[in-house]
């Protein structure tokens, strides 16, 4: 049986800025079954935290809904409504069957979630930090590092990483979204 691939999704937190970027890329086995996803998309009421996914397009929907929830329930606390998340993902009997790992943020704090009940805050200097999910994760990851000390919109950054990306990974595209939160 052929698996989805083709997601690349970059969050890079830069001097109270955050941007989470993702390509547009889905594919099944070596065809593009669609060139243009939106992957990446702001959360909440307000719009306050935004988040990208790489996995399974309706589980992801279903957990984006479910931390939409938590965010209601804990009053915008993204930390905590991520933690209550990754609970209920770990323990109930339908979400542990889904598959989808997330990048999160908000204005103060970047999360990466996983299925396995894991809340990850990317290690960073001074209150900056890069996080990538997905197929073409590592490749953005290491551009995105590679380019850290030279540039410091975090938006120019993780623009210029997923082209670089774009340019390695062959199930990942240049159609990005591209969400910010914070100053």
């Amino acid at each position: 049986m052929e698996s989805w691939h083709g997601t690349t999704i970059l969050g890079v937190k830069v001097g109270g800025r955050t941007v989470i970027a993702g390509d547009g890329q889905v594919s099944l086995g070596n065809t593009v079954i669609k060139p243009n996803a939106k992957k990446v998309r702001r959360l909440g009421k307000d719009g306050s935290v935004i988040g990208g996914f790489a996995g399974a397009t309706a589980d992801a929907f279903t957990l984006f809904e479910r931390l939409e929830k938590k965010l209601e329930a804990s009053r915008g606390q993204l930390l905590r409504a991520a933690v209550e998340l990754a609970k209920d993902w770990r323990t109930d009997k339908y979400l542990r069957n889904l598959e989808a790992m997330m990048i999160v943020a908000d204005a103060e704090v970047m999360l990466i979630l996983t299925g396995n009940g894991d809340v990850l805050e990317p290690e960073g200097n001074d209150g900056n930090a890069i996080a990538a999910i997905g197929s073409g994760g590592n490749y953005a990851l290491a551009a995105a590092k590679a380019l850290a000390d030279y540039e410091p919109d975090p938006e120019k950054l993780a623009r210029r990483a997923m082209a670089i990306a774009a340019e390695v990974c062959v199930f990942t595209n240049d159609r990005l979204t591209v969400e910010e939160v914070g100053a």
